[in-house]
């Protein structure tokens, strides 16, 4: 057996066995993870963890904060399902780590912003991108917690990482009838919420699955008190 019919082989696996079953059944999205090749964005040490149903740790800069990782493929694979993203939206990732999802973001979408807070891992992931023919996608470096000046810009915002509560500011990016994909909570246990605005002030807000992820740096936590 050869080396690609191997990776054919696992990618194969992954969508049939981690991607299906967590009801990711669109055709459409289990045809782009069949051809973006996932362990081109993964760190060359981690390489043959690409297609495990597991978080990937990656190497950006040697200062960067620990907990940076590559979200799982199901997780990915499920968010990007329950966007609906369309081909004329436009999208805001933040955390962009690798670029893998931003990605797989711009296949679905018109043009992807992706913010990424660690210098080296937003060059290594431009890299990515480059290397791969992604054309519509600006990596830039940059806190995703800081609201954007810009007003109503997007269809779109993923965070792929968790937060503690919902981005108010962020969610005022979103131009109406636009989404958020947010995974909300702390551990043990924390779900995704997929929040649409409906009108000026209002939000229609879906809590469909739980998960785990790392925490998105920066962004406010609950007051924690001690008695």
């Amino acid at each position: 057996m050869t080396a690609t019919t191997d990776l054919e082989r696992l990618r194969f696996n992954m969508i049939e066995q981690q991607i299906r079953p967590w009801d990711v059944l669109d055709f459409d999205i289990l045809e782009l993870l069949s051809q973006i090749r996932r362990e081109d964005y993964v760190p060359r040490a981690h390489r043959s963890l690409a297609f495990f149903d597991m978080e990937i740790p990656l190497e950006g800069s040697k200062n960067k904060a620990p907990g940076q990782v590559m979200l799982s493929p199901k997780v990915e694979a499920r968010m990007l399902q329950d966007l609906h993203i369309q081909k004329h939206e436009s999208v805001l990732e933040v955390g962009t780590g690798s670029g893998f999802m931003a990605a797989l973001l711009a296949y679905r979408a018109a043009q992807v912003l992706t913010l990424e807070i660690d210098a080296g891992l937003a060059t290594l992931a431009a890299e990515n991108l480059r290397r791969n023919g992604v054309g519509n996608v600006e990596v830039r470096h940059g806190d995703g917690s800081v609201p954007l000046p810009s007003g109503p810009t997007f269809d779109v915002i993923v965070l792929s990482g968790s937060v503690a509560r919902l981005p108010q500011g962020l969610m005022g990016s979103l131009k109406m009838g636009g989404r958020m994909a947010a995974i909300v909570g702390d551990e043990p246990m924390m779900r995704a919420h997929f929040v649409t605005r409906v009108a000026e002030g209002k939000w229609d807000t879906l809590q469909p699955w739980d998960t785990v992820a790392p925490r998105l740096l920066n962004f406010p936590a609950p007051s924690r008190f001690n008695f």
